[in-house]
C-alpha cells in the first residue's frame, strides 16, 4: 500500500467532517415558520412596530419607497377630481393617516396626493 492510498480515505474522512461542521455551524437559533404559518401571516399584515413619519409635502413615490415593502400603501387623490395614481413620482403628499409622528395601527397607510403642480389647499384626507 502507498502513502497516497493510505491517505485518499483519511483525506476523505476529514474533509466530510469539516463540511459537516460547516453546515451545523449555519442552522439558525430561531424557528423557521412553515409555509403555513407565511401564508397566514401574509394574508392578514400585521402593522409594523413604528410611527408615522412627516412626509406632508413629500414626493409620494419616494415615500413610498423609504417606507419599505413590509408597509402596505394606498394612495388616494385628495384633489376631488377622483384620479387613480399611477405614478406616485408624480405625486406630492397632503395628508396621512395616520398622521404625523402617529403610530401605525392599521393597513394600508393612506397617503392623500395631489399632483405635483397642484396646490394642497383646501384638500381633505376623507
Amino acid at each position: 500500500m502507498t502513502i497516497r492510498e493510505f491517505l485518499r480515505p483519511a483525506l476523505a474522512v476529514a474533509l466530510l467532517a469539516s463540511v459537516s461542521a460547516c453546515a451545523g455551524a449555519s442552522v439558525p437559533d430561531r424557528p423557521v415558520a412553515s409555509p403555513a404559518a407565511s401564508k397566514s401571516a401574509s394574508a392578514n399584515p400585521q402593522p409594523v412596530t413604528a410611527s408615522m413619519p412627516d412626509i406632508i409635502g413629500g414626493n409620494a413615490g419616494r415615500a413610498a419607497e423609504q417606507m419599505g415593502p413590509e408597509t402596505e400603501v394606498a394612495f388616494k387623490d385628495v384633489s376631488g377630481k377622483g384620479r387613480s395614481v399611477d405614478d406616485p413620482a408624480e405625486w406630492r403628499i397632503c395628508h396621512t393617516r395616520p398622521g404625523p409622528n402617529q403610530q401605525i395601527t392599521d393597513y394600508p397607510v393612506i397617503l392623500g396626493v395631489v399632483r405635483v403642480a397642484e396646490s394642497c389647499a383646501g384638500t381633505a384626507l376623507k
